[in-house]
């Protein structure tokens, strides 16, 4: 069954809150596992449906925001979903309440229990109304980025499209489009700066609502982090900044090298070589029978996997006017599918998020017979490890993509891993300082963002682009506006995906069945076990990202880079 002929209908809340109440008395009344099991699994069923129908609706939403049907679909989900918390909050309570839990471990894993507890701690029906501000405040920053028409050249261009400009080998070209994208920026900064403003202002009511002193301690719990703290969080940053944040500059300064400058200048940023970046080689088509043959040779799971992708058209992956941008990876649960939304765009990062989100995707599949829908996907640090280590599991099938920029493109994508890092852990602090301290206007949020910059990423150069320097960079990602706090599970992603990267290196045998391991789990562990699980070191142990980075920077060194660029 195709995509295209999955089933929409929108479901009436009155009736779903409704259901949900007559199953949560049944649950409550349940005095024996049996019982108790099967009122569980019916509303798992009900949950599931209701999923089902907000996802369809979200994704196509995003693939053509200027569709007034699902428009419309995705405003009534930006309302009622915050409605449906309240049933939702209700089963919670009566499951953390239930006095004989531990016999429904084998069935219902035990940090599916501590996950409602972080629930429960972040949920009450009277911030509905401020939850329904707060969605509808994410849906305009995504439409807002979504509506750019960017004049370059004589044409019109997004977000998305103009990117190859960017990359081009023509430095004027590169300024002027850079230029450009900024300009949209600059153009809506206070409308960015309004709905950011809102944003924390939104957030932060609903903390203290909840009893929190500041926003921070409440998305800790949205993020279902029951096993670590903004403490352990502080010390891997300094750790990333000690033991990381020089190494980055060093990759810098050889960039600077192979373009013949002596800093990167921000429109410089995406031009890696003077000859050009990697890009992938072939017609859409021909990359995604390339992604065909990887996963097939891969191993047999991820053959039968990618067959399911492309025979049932399980993603849509090509840039258009009126598309939401980035890409993400869902599951439509009453179907036992994911599915990837992505904007290719001719550059390296289409065979990126094509790898990247696949991982996502090959671990839902391998976990999709979880019995519990919640914890057929793990908390968001420990999905990102999937993504991100598939990533560089795809690396003996880069010629297929990249034909002759295969080295390259491992450079590349090697260095980057490495580069990201520092940008990770300071959106990361962006997003503590803001939340700490609610009441920035929006020039010291910018001005914070600015000053954390120099510490991190000290080599950016700036100069003729006033927006940047004064602090706005942040703007573009996303994840700021629409996912608070999500962004350093990037990072503690990566830290494990290298140590992956590491071990395929060394030709160790375990790796694969370990990541094969590592999907199938899903979300049956915190992200602590499952991290020990795969047989990998928790990025916050001291002394982590001292042993990782020096292996990396052995293999970086190795490469004489301004050889991988033609004279």
């Amino acid at each position: 069954m195709k995509f295209e002929e999955f089933m929409y209908t929108r479901p009436d809340i009155q009736e779903v809150g409704k259901q949900m109440d007559e199953l949560a008395e049944k649950l409550a009344a349940a005095d024996n596992r049996e019982d108790f099991l099967k009122v569980f699994f019916e509303i798992e069923k009900l949950e599931s449906y209701v999923a089902t129908m907000s996802t369809l609706s979200r994704v196509r939403h995003s693939i053509n925001t200027n569709d007034e049907f699902y428009r419309r679909e995705n405003d009534f989900w930006d309302e009622r979903m915050p409605e449906l918390e309240v049933y939702t909050n209700r089963v919670e309570k009566i499951l953390a309440d239930c006095p004989f839990k531990e016999e429904l471990y084998d069935v219902i894993p035990e940090v599916y229990f501590r996950l409602i507890e972080c629930s429960l701690k972040s949920f009450d029906e009277k911030i509905v109304p401020l939850l329904q501000q707060e969605n509808r405040l994410a849906s305009e920053y995504g439409r807002l980025k979504a509506s750019a028409q960017i004049e370059f050249r004589g044409q019109t261009y997004n977000l998305s499209t103009i990117s190859p400009f960017r990359e081009s080998l023509d430095e004027e070209t590169r300024k002027e489009a850079s230029q450009a994208s900024l300009k949209f920026y600059s153009d809506n900064e206070a409308e960015f700066d309004r709905i950011y403003d809102e944003m924390v202002k939104v957030r932060t009511e609903i903390a203290h609502q909840l009893g929190y002193e500041t926003f921070t301690q409440l998305a800790y719990q949205r993020m279902y982090r029951i096993d670590y703290t903004p403490e352990m969080v502080a010390n891997y940053r300094r750790q990333i900044l000690e033991d990381l944040v020089p190494v980055a500059n060093r990759l810098y300064e050889r960039q600077a090298a192979r373009l013949g400058k002596d800093t990167v200048a921000y429109y410089n940023e995406p031009m890696n070589f003077l000859d050009g970046n990697p890009t992938p080689k072939g017609t859409y088509d021909e990359l995604i029978e390339a992604a065909r043959k990887m996963y097939h040779e891969m191993s047999p799971q991820t053959g039968e996997f990618i067959d399911m992708m492309i025979e049932n058209e399980l993603w849509d992956l090509k840039s258009r006017d009126g598309k939401e941008m980035g890409g993400y990876c869902t599951s439509i649960p009453d179907y036992k599918v994911p599915f990837i939304f992505a904007n290719f765009n001719g550059t390296s990062g289409d065979v990126d998020v094509l790898t990247h989100e696949a991982g996502h995707a090959f671990q839902y599949y391998c976990s999709r017979n979880i019995p519990v829908m919640n914890a057929q996907w793990p908390t968001m640090e420990s999905a990102e490890i999937h993504s991100m280590s598939m990533e560089f599991n795809a690396w003996p099938w880069m010629n297929l993509f990249f034909k002759e920029d295969e080295q390259k493109y491992k450079f590349l994508h090697l260095s980057g891993a490495v580069t990201f890092l520092p940008y990770g852990v300071l959106v990361d602090h962006f997003q503590h300082e803001v939340y700490d301290h609610p009441e920035y206007t929006p020039r010291q949020r910018k001005q914070c963002w600015r000053e954390l910059e120099k510490m991190y990423l000290p080599f950016k150069d700036y100069s003729d682009a006033d927006l940047l320097e004064r602090g706005g960079w942040w703007y573009r990602q996303g994840h700021i506006f629409e996912s608070p706090f999500y962004y350093i599970d990037y990072t503690l992603a990566q830290v494990c995906a290298l140590q992956f990267w590491a071990r395929n290196q060394r030709h160790d045998p375990e790796s694969w069945k370990d990541y094969l391991h590592l999907c199938s789990l899903g979300g049956t562990l915190s992200f602590t076990k499952l991290v020990k699980e795969a047989g990998l070191i928790v990025p916050f142990e001291d002394g982590c990202i001292k042993s990782i980075i020096s292996e990396v920077s052995e293999y970086l060194d190795s490469v004489d880079d301004m050889k991988l660029q033609k004279a």
